[in-house]
């Protein structure tokens, strides 16, 4: 259940094996980003369920494309293995999430349709609060994947290690925190996952953990932050490395977030890295709130 004005997300991300492409999903009830949702927040107690959305972001290097049509309650169902909204759905079938998709990118319009299959080699039971209230929370369900995508537009096969994972929480994610800086990579004996977070009352989140093909964690300690090049709209970004870090390709450039491919070294182990920044104030200035309808357009059903 999310709670009004709540929020969860379940986000998957892979990397082909030859390097070439990448692909992010992420599906929203209470969708965090939203300009609707947040507008509605403001006017009282805001359901959820009326902004959902799924997120695709695809890379390769003949252009990528990005999804994130919003969609109201009565195009949302669920069950316990399965989540609909709109023409895509995601379910899980005992031993692999299966998505379908099925959605039209922005702002350059075009299909995005296909098949994203994760395996994962274990499930955790793993669960983290991210702040002392406990309203927010992390879990890595599957650290160790591997993902298949099958896609028919555009068209597009490969196949890469892969991470899934689900956040939630209680009440707005931008009351809760200010930024943070998160990424995950795939080792040789499993997944390093580095997550630090500024809370609004100034105290810090920080984890550093690696899981086994089992499902089995390691915590570790955080090795130094090492900075890295601002964003062109100045959003900062750092990464924990063991030595210099090096960025690789910035994947996604807004007015508040980076995703970005780093290149590090963490227990000793050059990684490649799929890594974030997020600046939550960023996030609720009024100039950014108005800029982002053009990149996520709201359906009526």
């Amino acid at each position: 259940m999310v709670h009004p004005n709540g929020y969860a997300w379940w986000y998957i991300d892979a990397l082909s094996d030859d390097g070439q492409n990448g692909i992010t999903i992420i599906a929203f009830i209470g969708s965090v980003f939203s300009p609707y949702y947040a507008r509605a927040r403001r006017k009282g107690v805001a359901d959820p369920l009326n902004h959902c959305a799924v997120n695709v972001a695809i890379y390769r290097k003949q252009g990528g494309c990005w999804t994130m049509t919003e969609r109201p309650r009565v195009a949302v169902s669920r069950t316990a293995n399965s989540f609909t909204i709109g023409p895509s759905r995601l379910s899980w079938d005992g031993k692999s999430l299966i998505i379908r998709l099925n959605e039209i990118s922005v702002p350059i319009p075009g299909r995005v349709s296909g098949t994203v299959r994760v395996v994962p080699t274990a499930i955790t039971r793993k669960y983290f609060s991210l702040n002392e209230d406990g309203n927010h929370w992390w879990w890595p369900i599957a650290p160790c994947a591997r993902v298949q995508v099958a896609l028919d537009h555009p068209h597009l096969r490969w196949q890469g290690d892969g991470y899934f994972d689900m956040n939630s929480g209680d009440d707005p994610l931008e009351q809760g925190f200010s930024d943070w800086q998160w990424s995950r990579g795939a080792m040789q004996d499993g997944t390093a996952i580095l997550y630090e977070a500024r809370r609004r009352d100034g105290s810090r989140f920080d984890l550093a953990v690696k899981f086994d093909p089992q499902g089995r964690m390691e915590v570790f300690a955080p090795p130094p932050a090492a900075p890295l090049k601002r964003t062109g709209w100045k959003v900062v970004r750092s990464v924990r490395s063991d030595g210099e870090a090096r960025l690789v390709r910035t994947l996604e450039n807004a007015p508040f977030y980076a995703r970005s491919v780093v290149s590090a070294k963490l227990l000793g182990e050059p990684v490649t890295l799929m890594h974030e920044s997020l600046s939550l104030d960023r996030f609720k200035m009024p100039i950014v709130q108005a800029m982002l309808p053009f990149r996520m357009p709201r359906a009526r059903k």
